[in-house]
């Protein structure tokens, strides 16, 4: 048993997951050390950066949406990512549903409730704080964060990562091996390979860090307005000791019998909770809102798109530089997410992949908002809960358990929420680990999956790295440096889209590997 795992562990490839962890821990500990300066220090860093490059985060969601548009519906949108004659690894809503559960996550759970309350007390445009169009503001803008923009952000990586293991049988899968058409063999091959390759592990391990340190109060403050008790960091630690246990348990199983499966039941126990909330809670209202908030977006969706606040100067909304982090801080995930949704699009054509992952998440984000952030509005306008009033100079978060506390049968309600929040969390941490451990493999992964072993090992990394961040404050910090880390980020990613069409090109993919007359009835047998 010691020599089967030992041979695991030397399945990693150190020289790519050592040094990005050895990185980690060396701009945690200073920064941990001298958490108020250096989060002073970041935060203007980060600021300037939305000074001055708002208006490129802008341009670059939008550039990769007619991206994805463009090899959607060009002749490179019917090439298949594998054999044109097998099919495809999932049913369409398996691998919705798998998309979904990586690329929402339990953030819709916090977001759909209470993100509209910020843009309610600090709107765009020149509105009122706290008025109706400021209300309409808030859901609008809360559907605007998981929206066409972000997914395109996350999947614009995907063709070129699918190509490379499902069609041309790469062995190794990574952003190097991707880029190889590009750069040469003796640049993927030597030091610059290995330097993109470990860019994408510091960004991903401290994401997955910063999520899991960040994603537990969404459990914690519900949990303990349900037993009435104060959230300590003992609290936070079993719930984190258990969410550990779910996603280790869930990467040990794999996709097939973990993620596939918790994604999907998660789907209808969401479904159930939207229900639950529509008839117990105020139905009519939430509908009528969530009607109203829809045609509030998509009559100002391209004015939002571009907004930068330019003539107001020396002031920005929560909005304007809210918008910059969210971009910036997807960006930060955006290899990650591609490189999972490469690994389970086998035998999806790249028009199925990158409109599944455009649509998918986009509904379920909507009708999650539509229905979380409309109760909340409610139980506002009421006044049976003060929400904006709670949220003012608290943590926003604080309001959830008393929104959810106007409900019959409130414990019901508290208990589904935090269960299908943490069944978000475990599939998008259980997807990370899965894909760190895709990545540093040394196995062929055109052909195999991660070790399991290997899986569990990447698991208890991230989470020793996010509980000894939480207990000496180093989690907001290394938060800012995810998102800078999405600069860089940014430039591979571009390079990648590039790297799809060019091989696609080189092959005539759109020729030869493309579904065959006949083969979509096949399909549906």
């Amino acid at each position: 048993m010691k020599q089967r795992t030992g041979h695991d562990w030397h399945l990693i490839d150190h020289k790519i997951f050592i040094p990005s962890l050895l990185f980690i821990i060396m701009i945690s500990i200073p920064f941990s050390i001298y958490e108020s300066e250096s989060l002073n220090m970041l935060n203007t860093i980060f600021d300037k950066i939305v000074d001055v490059f708002s208006w490129g985060y802008i341009w670059y969601a939008l550039i990769l949406v007619a991206a994805g548009l463009y090899l959607s519906f060009s002749k490179y949108g019917k090439v298949v990512l594998g054999n044109p004659n097998e099919k495809p690894r999932f049913t369409m809503f398996e691998y919705a549903s798998i998309l979904i559960a990586m690329g929402v996550g339990s953030t819709i759970m916090r977001t759909g409730m209470v993100q509209w309350t910020q843009v309610a007390l600090d709107p765009p445009f020149g509105v009122s704080p706290e008025s109706q169009e400021a209300l309409l503001w808030g859901n609008a803008y809360s559907m605007f964060l998981w929206s066409f923009q972000v997914f395109a952000i996350f999947v614009m990586a995907a063709p070129a990562m699918a190509y490379i293991i499902h069609v041309k049988k790469r062995p190794l899968m990574r952003i190097s091996e991707a880029c190889r058409c590009i750069f040469g063999d003796k640049f993927t091959d030597g030091l610059g390979g290995k330097v993109l390759d470990i860019l994408f592990l510091v960004s991903i391990l401290s994401g997955a860090a910063v999520t899991l340190g960040l994603g537990t109060p969404i459990i914690t403050y519900n949990v303990s307005a349900l037993l009435n008790m104060e959230v300590t960091f003992g609290l936070t630690m079993i719930i984190t000791i258990i969410w550990v246990f779910l996603f280790s348990v869930s990467a040990y199983l794999g996709i097939e019998k973990g993620i596939k499966r918790l994604s999907t039941f998660n789907m209808y126990l969401a479904g159930g909770l939207a229900i639950f909330i529509l008839v117990a809670g105020p139905g009519i209202f939430i509908l009528d809102y969530f009607t109203d908030t829809v045609g509030h977006l998509l009559q100002h969706y391209l004015q939002l798109s571009l907004y930068t606040d330019s003539v107001a100067m020396e002031t920005t909304t929560h909005v304007q530089s809210h918008m910059i982090f969210w971009f910036a801080y997807s960006a930060t995930w955006a290899m990650l997410h591609s490189i999972f949704a490469a690994k389970i699009s086998k035998g999806r054509t790249v028009k199925e992949m990158i409109l599944t992952y455009l649509l998918a998440p986009t509904m379920l984000s909507w009708i999650a908002t539509g229905v979380l952030g409309g109760f909340g509005v409610e139980r506002y306008l009421t006044g049976e809960v003060p929400v904006l009033d709670i949220v003012e100079g608290n943590d926003p978060m604080n309001a959830i358990p008393e929104i959810l506390l106007s409900l019959p049968w409130a414990s019901i309600a508290i208990i589904a929420f935090v269960v299908v929040s943490m069944i978000f969390l475990t599939t998008t941490l259980d997807s990370t680990t899965y894909t760190i451990a895709a990545y540093t493999s040394k196995r062929d992964m055109s052909k195999m999956e991660p070790s399991r072993k290997l899986r569990v090992i990447v698991a208890a990394i991230i989470t020793t790295l996010a509980l000894i961040l939480m207990q000496i404050g180093g989690l907001a910090p290394l938060e800012v440096i995810s998102g800078l880390m999405g600069i860089p980020i940014i430039i591979i990613q571009l390079l990648t889209i590039y790297a799809a069409k060019k091989m696609m090109d080189e092959d005539k993919a759109w020729i030869y590997n493309i579904r065959k007359e006949g083969f979509k009835s096949h399909l549906r047998d």
